[in-house]
């Protein structure tokens, strides 16, 4: 169970026409052991630790032929297996995978071409070094004895799936640069990623353009630098007349009170350059709660901001090249009472819908019982443990942020 060489491919291949990444892989002793050869303990294990399998139609064409090709005609090679787990580890965390071949190199016995799709370089050389440490910790003790590479005794797959899976959540791209990456793949505009981070290059050579998140490499800088400050942006706004709240920039707990008695309740007090709806508490009516307020954004931020509220509709607007295209109504978190369960019942059935997830994972975000939604229950006389009317509805954010559980019309 060795791997010998590695080549990641970035592009079309001569394995495919999308990106892959092949293995030299050197079975040793487990050349001599097909599938069902080690028994139908080992199959069984492998079918109990990842199910999905189950689904894999390999060469039959059809649904389970995966498992059956593990029964079958003397079973198939370890390298095929490995192949399998690997396309559906990437799977389990949200990769769109499922391109592989396992062919016999030729050079010597045991040693074979182990080729798979990816979707994100990292996840996918992990995917398969978990892939391998699960196979070798559900062999027959006398074989695994044998085989080159060795697993703790205390390994844990369940463990480790829950672990990759946050790992390939960290490095999957937001749904901002995705839905930039499908546009460009739709116009059938390469894109290479650069960093760990959201930095893509969109086309090659002298056309070649540069992303990262929603910003390009088309935005001045300095236009990047007033918007991700609050209070230069208010103050650019104010000078061309626009109406914007009043606000002051604090640095303590005192100054904070202070600049709420002087801009006049209720206030918002939020960090200066906080993202996400981050550390942000609004409608704030007495001196007590902006205090508390103060340290919550002082967490996200060195200065914080405190302004003056003003209480309306979130809405999103999208312009290109002076004409307005889109756009949505932001919706902060919330449940809706059925008189039947309680309000963290209602949250986590919420957050059975597949589209919410953790972070930036997927589309929505996961709500979560947190200090602002204690608080915001508090002041209407709710705990977690209280049964809303049917049709009630209870806000479990101030702030229509997608990234704390908000929706968008």
């Amino acid at each position: 169970m060795k791997i010998l060489a590695t080549n990641v491919y970035v592009g079309p291949n001569i394995y495919a026409g999308f990106p892959v990444i092949r293995h030299v892989i050197d079975l040793g002793v487990l050349e001599d052991w097909p599938s069902a050869k080690l028994g139908d303990d080992f199959i069984s294990k492998l079918i109990a630790a990842v199910p999905t399998l189950q689904e894999h139609h390999c060469s039959h064409g059809e649904e389970g032929g995966f498992v059956r090709r593990l029964k079958e005609d003397g079973g198939t090679w370890m390298g095929h297996i490995w192949e399998h787990v690997t396309l559906e580890i990437q799977m389990l965390a949200g990769s769109s995978v499922s391109f592989g071949r396992t062919r016999e190199t030729g050079k010597r016995p045991g040693e074979y071409n182990l080729v798979f799709e990816y979707n994100q370089r990292d996840v996918g050389l992990r995917a398969c070094e978990l892939a391998r440490d699960l196979l070798v910790s559900i062999l027959p003790a006398e074989v695994r004895a044998q085989v080159d590479h060795q697993v703790p005794e205390d390994f844990d797959f369940a463990y480790e799936k829950v672990r990759f899976i946050r790992f390939a959540q960290k490095m999957t791209f937001g749904p901002s640069t995705q839905s930039l990456i499908d546009a460009a793949v739709a116009r059938d505009i390469p894109f290479l990623r650069l960093n760990e981070a959201s930095l893509v290059q969109l086309g090659y050579g002298k056309y070649q353009k540069r992303i990262q998140a929603t910003i390009t490499s088309e935005t001045k800088f300095i236009s990047v630098e007033l918007a991700s400050n609050k209070s230069a942006s208010a103050a650019l706004l104010d000078s061309l007349g626009l109406p914007v709240p009043r606000q002051r920039i604090v640095g303590s707990e005192r100054e904070a009170v202070r600049a709420a008695d002087q801009v006049g309740f209720p206030v918002v007090v939020k960090p200066l350059d906080g993202n996400h709806g981050r550390g942000i508490s609004i409608n704030l009516k007495s001196e007590e709660e902006v205090a508390q307020a103060f340290h919550v954004a002082k967490e996200v931020s060195r200065s914080v901001i405190v302004e003056s509220f003003l209480e309306g509709e979130d809405h999103r607007m999208l312009v290109i090249n002076g004409k307005l295209v889109a756009v949505a109504k932001r919706v902060p978190g919330h449940v809706v009472g059925d008189g039947k369960h309680t309000i963290a019942e209602l949250v986590e059935i919420v957050n059975q819908d597949p589209r919410r997830g953790v972070g930036h994972e997927k589309v929505l975000t996961r709500l979560e019982l947190d200090y602002q939604a204690q608080q915001i229950m508090e002041k209407k006389g709710y705990t977690s443990e209280t049964v809303l009317p049917e049709g009630e509805v209870c806000y479990l954010r101030d702030t229509a942020n997608l990234s704390t559980g908000g929706t968008s019309i």
